[in-house]
């Protein structure tokens, strides 16, 4: 099956005012990416459930919904009835991820996990078989226009291999300082899904840059 990478660009680094033309600015896209910060978690905030929903309104492409937030159990049902497609939570954030996951299964949403950089992959290998992605964040969450971190597609590189030799139907998704520059990097360790705010709605066209973007990791992958 050919390699088709994914681009997720973040919201985030939009002009919250117009969020409506700023999403109509990427019709390339092929998911909107919602960063949830709730200043606990992270010490940022950003927004909640009630503009996920907004945003869910304006576009027909899937949303998926990054909560970067404490407890996320008591939380994923508002962003499933937003809208959301995909809904990733950390694994920093429960003691129990796959309770999280079975919940957002059960309201009929794709289940995403997230890593920080400095959270080790192999105590969560056993979860594989119960998400549908997973987010290795390649700067420390809370803040966009970060510089990305190659450190961490050490952990890429495990999770591909953990996949492929299961046979799992599971994305890697990757998040922080994705550009034309490092994105190629990130394809061929093995990311599937690419994250990227800044370097899309810094561009002078981000639609142009989405395509780009999408070029450079199919080449890496090649």
């Amino acid at each position: 099956m050919s390699y088709q990478p994914l681009i997720a660009p973040s919201i985030l680094s939009a002009d919250f005012a117009r969020l409506d033309r700023e999403i109509e600015r990427i019709p390339a896209a092929d998911w909107i990416h919602v960063d949830v910060m709730d200043g606990h978690f992270v010490p940022n905030l950003s927004f909640g459930a009630p503009v996920a929903k907004a945003v869910g309104k304006v576009t027909d492409k899937p949303m998926d919904c990054h909560l970067m937030i404490e407890d996320p159990a008591r939380w994923v049902g508002d962003y499933v009835d937003a809208g959301a497609a995909s809904v990733t939570f950390h694994v920093e954030a429960t003691d129990d991820p796959k309770v999280v996951a079975d919940l957002l299964h059960s309201r009929g949403c794709r289940a995403g996990i997230s890593l920080k950089p400095g959270t080790p992959v192999e105590p969560y290998l056993d979860l594989l078989e119960h998400v549908d992605m997973v987010l290795v964040m390649s700067v420390e969450p809370g803040f966009g226009g970060q510089s990305f971190m190659p450190e961490v597609l050490d952990k890429v590189r495990a999770l591909r291999a953990e996949i492929d030799q299961r046979g799992l139907d599971v994305l890697i998704q990757i998040d922080g300082g994705i550009d034309s520059h490092t994105i190629g990097d990130a394809a061929s360790a093995g990311c599937d899904v690419f994250v990227a705010g800044s370097a899309v709605y810094g561009a002078p066209d981000p639609d142009a840059m989405i395509e780009t973007l999408r070029a450079g990791a199919a080449a890496a992958r090649a």
